[in-house]
């Protein structure tokens, strides 16, 4: 955890405080749970609930230290926090882990720190959709040019770049919503899940009031394919904020120009350049999107152990659960913001639009040939010759423009309406099914609709 680019509501959920909580949590439920099937005595898991929980309300860096002082003899983490909660409890803490094995509270209680993650990037999704909303509305019949392979293809607008990235961020939030479904699964079944030594019903009442499903099945854990499924979304959800990080250092380009990130007050861009405006933010997120999606793989390798169990998967989700959660926190709240501010220039992307003069056009013009009675492999050719003698001529001095090429052209003179070429070379033709593509994509309400 990177302390740039860690929220302090994120980090603490990952913080030891936050464990040991969820932890005594977890054995004080499966004590009361014990206490009305009549397994344990009502007083003592009572004595548990308000010692334990006076003790793990006022848990501070000196208990944790406690703590691992007793860690660095036992070598076992859940075994040192039994111990120091024994101190304070006394003799009813014979009671507390009845039956239980260690990864009974270590995976219940990861269940639940991934739940109070995703919650955070849920919201965090939903900021980025606002600002994509809002934007794609203010520029929906903004006209640019669209590229396929980097070059200019055809007219498109800018307000339905962005209505295309807000579907995949709404397609993300169901994902993770999904995710976060799949990952809230509470095992308390035993040393190798079998119940040996618990009853069934302890585990289903811990885990309604956590908000968690039982595992089905858990051998001693609960099954790692459910994690792979959790941080592949995770690198998922990373890489469509990268895509759309790209898009703006793209944009952003001298050449290009057509929108760029805010630039505050006061900013400085390079400490040689003083012009520098750099796409310093979309960088960032390019670069975060990529340690974000490097946990799917050790992710996905946790999912194969041996047998019930073993603790190779541990070590790693140390790792990538704090990591992976607080870096795509950062990275979606930078892009909301970043798409919130970032400016546009139209006037440049209509510059840019004809800068090629007019070959942009030329689909529209193939068609309109056709629909005029000519073959569509004449008219292709018609089409292709023309525009290659502007684009080959752009540079040159009294250069002329894909329609001054049109019309001088004998096979097109005579042949098609000088009305009908102005139509083919409007670009508005490629705004017209605008309200149909943004209805699809917001449903019938306006921008300001919730």
């Amino acid at each position: 955890m990177v302390p740039r680019y860690t929220n302090s509501d994120m980090a603490a959920i990952w913080a030891p405080a936050n464990k040991f909580r969820i932890w005594f949590e977890i054995e004080a439920l499966a004590c009361e749970a014990m206490a009305v099937i009549g397994a344990i005595p009502e007083k003592a898991a009572k004595a548990i609930r308000e010692k334990g929980g006076m003790m793990l309300a006022a848990i501070n860096d000196v208990e944790i230290r406690r703590i691992d002082e007793i860690e660095r003899e036992t070598r076992h983490d859940v075994i040192a926090f039994l111990t120091w909660l024994a101190e304070g409890i006394g003799a009813d803490s014979r009671f507390v882990h009845q039956g239980l094995t260690s990864s009974d509270v270590l995976d219940t209680a990861l269940a639940v720190q991934l739940m109070q993650a995703t919650d955070f990037l849920l919201r965090d999704i939903e900021l980025v959709l606002s600002a994509l909303k809002r934007r794609a509305f203010d520029h929906k019949f903004t006209l640019t040019i669209g590229r396929s392979h980097g070059i200019h293809a055809e007219p498109t607008s800018f307000g339905l770049k962005l209505a295309g990235h807000y579907a995949e961020f709404a397609r993300n939030l169901d994902r993770l919503r999904m995710a976060r479904a799949e990952i809230s699964t509470c095992a308390i079944s035993g040393a190798v899940g079998t119940f040996a030594h618990l009853d069934p019903r302890i585990e289903t009442y811990v885990a309604e009031r956590l908000g968690l499903t039982p595992e089905p099945v858990s051998t001693q854990v609960i099954p790692r394919d459910r994690h792979a499924a959790y941080f592949c979304t995770l690198a998922v959800v990373a890489t469509g904020v990268e895509r759309l990080a790209i898009e703006v250092r793209h944009l952003q380009r001298s050449e290009v120009r057509e929108a760029e990130e805010f630039f505050h007050p006061g900013q400085k861009g390079s400490s040689a350049m003083p012009h520098k405006r750099n796409p310093v933010l979309s960088e960032n997120l390019t670069g975060l999107a990529r340690v974000i999606r490097s946990a799917a793989i050790p992710a996905l390798e946790n999912v194969a152990l041996w047998h019930e169990r073993d603790i190779s998967h541990s070590s790693v989700e140390r790792f990538i659960a704090p990591d992976a959660t607080i870096t795509l926190d950062f990275a979606l709240r930078r892009l909301a913001d970043m798409m919130e501010n970032l400016v546009v220039y139209p006037r440049r992307m209509l510059a840019n639009l004809e800068s090629l003069g007019g070959v942009i056009h030329s689909g529209e013009v193939l068609l309109a040939l056709t629909r005029a009675g000519i073959s569509r492999e004449e008219a292709y050719q018609i089409v292709q010759r023309n525009a290659m003698a502007t684009w080959t001529s752009l540079d040159e001095p009294n250069s002329l423009n894909f329609r001054t090429n049109l019309d001088a052209d004998p096979e097109v003179a005579g042949r098609m309406a000088s009305e009908a070429l102005d139509q083919a070379m409007d670009g508005r033709l490629h705004l017209h099914a605008l309200d149909i593509i943004f209805t699809r994509v917001f449903g019938e309400a306006g921008p300001n609709a919730q």
